[in-house]
Protein backbone atom coordinates (compact mmCIF):
# COMPACT_ATOMS: atom_id res chain seq x y z
CA UNK A 1 0.00 0.00 0.00
CA UNK A 2 2.86 2.35 0.80
CA UNK A 3 4.35 1.92 -2.67
CA UNK A 4 0.92 2.36 -4.30
CA UNK A 5 0.30 5.55 -2.32
CA UNK A 6 3.66 7.09 -3.15
CA UNK A 7 3.35 6.15 -6.83
CA UNK A 8 -0.03 7.86 -6.92
CA UNK A 9 1.40 10.94 -5.18
CA UNK A 10 4.16 11.12 -7.80
CA UNK A 11 1.60 10.79 -10.59
CA UNK A 12 -0.47 13.67 -9.23
CA UNK A 13 2.65 15.78 -8.64
CA UNK A 14 3.58 15.39 -12.31
CA UNK A 15 0.03 16.33 -13.35
CA UNK A 16 0.27 19.42 -11.16
CA UNK A 17 3.67 20.36 -12.61
CA UNK A 18 2.39 20.01 -16.17
CA UNK A 19 -0.72 22.02 -15.33
CA UNK A 20 -3.06 19.30 -16.65
CA UNK A 21 -5.74 19.90 -14.06
CA UNK A 22 -9.40 19.54 -14.98
CA UNK A 23 -12.56 18.65 -13.11
CA UNK A 24 -12.27 14.94 -13.98
CA UNK A 25 -8.79 14.71 -12.44
CA UNK A 26 -10.03 16.46 -9.31
CA UNK A 27 -12.99 14.10 -8.95
CA UNK A 28 -10.78 11.02 -9.40
CA UNK A 29 -8.39 12.46 -6.82
CA UNK A 30 -11.22 12.83 -4.30
CA UNK A 31 -12.20 9.21 -4.87
CA UNK A 32 -8.61 8.06 -4.28
CA UNK A 33 -8.46 10.19 -1.13
CA UNK A 34 -11.54 8.42 0.20
CA UNK A 35 -9.98 5.01 -0.54
CA UNK A 36 -6.79 5.96 1.27
CA UNK A 37 -8.80 7.39 4.19
CA UNK A 38 -10.59 4.06 4.52
CA UNK A 39 -7.28 2.20 4.47
CA UNK A 40 -5.91 4.59 7.09
CA UNK A 41 -8.94 4.02 9.35
CA UNK A 42 -8.60 0.24 9.14
CA UNK A 43 -4.90 0.39 9.99
CA UNK A 44 -5.60 2.76 12.88
CA UNK A 45 -8.10 0.29 14.33
CA UNK A 46 -5.70 -2.64 13.93
CA UNK A 47 -2.86 -0.63 15.47
CA UNK A 48 -5.01 0.37 18.43
CA UNK A 49 -6.15 -3.23 18.89
CA UNK A 50 -2.54 -4.48 18.98
CA UNK A 51 -1.60 -1.72 21.45
CA UNK A 52 -4.57 -2.50 23.66
CA UNK A 53 -3.85 -6.23 23.65
CA UNK A 54 -0.18 -5.58 24.42
CA UNK A 55 -1.12 -3.42 27.40
CA UNK A 56 -3.57 -6.03 28.65
CA UNK A 57 -0.99 -8.79 28.32
CA UNK A 58 1.54 -6.77 30.33
CA UNK A 59 -1.12 -6.10 32.98
CA UNK A 60 -1.95 -9.81 33.15
CA UNK A 61 1.79 -10.52 33.34
CA UNK A 62 1.75 -9.16 36.89
CA UNK A 63 -0.39 -12.19 37.76
CA UNK A 64 1.16 -14.73 35.38
CA UNK A 65 4.69 -13.94 34.12
CA UNK A 66 4.12 -16.08 31.02
CA UNK A 67 2.14 -13.21 29.49
CA UNK A 68 5.28 -11.08 29.25
CA UNK A 69 6.25 -13.08 26.17
CA UNK A 70 2.81 -12.53 24.64
CA UNK A 71 3.18 -8.80 25.28
CA UNK A 72 6.62 -8.72 23.70
CA UNK A 73 5.35 -10.52 20.60
CA UNK A 74 2.44 -8.10 20.31
CA UNK A 75 4.78 -5.11 20.64
CA UNK A 76 7.00 -6.57 17.93
CA UNK A 77 3.96 -6.75 15.63
CA UNK A 78 2.85 -3.29 16.75
CA UNK A 79 6.02 -1.54 15.59
CA UNK A 80 5.54 -2.24 11.84
CA UNK A 81 1.86 -1.28 12.11
CA UNK A 82 2.78 2.07 13.67
CA UNK A 83 5.33 2.71 10.93
CA UNK A 84 2.84 1.75 8.22
CA UNK A 85 0.16 3.95 9.76
CA UNK A 86 2.68 6.81 9.94
CA UNK A 87 3.28 6.58 6.18
CA UNK A 88 -0.44 6.35 5.43
CA UNK A 89 -1.23 9.35 7.63
CA UNK A 90 1.47 11.52 6.09
CA UNK A 91 0.57 10.40 2.58
CA UNK A 92 -3.13 11.21 3.00
CA UNK A 93 -2.29 14.61 4.45
CA UNK A 94 -0.11 15.25 1.40
CA UNK A 95 -3.04 14.25 -0.83
CA UNK A 96 -5.07 16.97 0.89
CA UNK A 97 -2.39 19.52 -0.01
CA UNK A 98 -2.42 18.30 -3.61
CA UNK A 99 -6.19 18.72 -3.70
CA UNK A 100 -5.84 22.31 -2.47
CA UNK A 101 -3.30 23.00 -5.23
CA UNK A 102 -5.67 21.46 -7.77
CA UNK A 103 -8.47 23.72 -6.63
CA UNK A 104 -6.29 26.82 -6.99
CA UNK A 105 -5.05 25.85 -10.45
CA UNK A 106 -8.49 24.86 -11.72
CA UNK A 107 -10.03 28.20 -10.77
Amino acid sequence: MKKYLYNYISEIDSILENNQINQEVIEKHLIKISFFQHERLIHLLVTLAYAFLALISFAVATISPMFVFVGIILVLFLIPYVLHYFHLENGVQYLYKQYDKMQKKDS
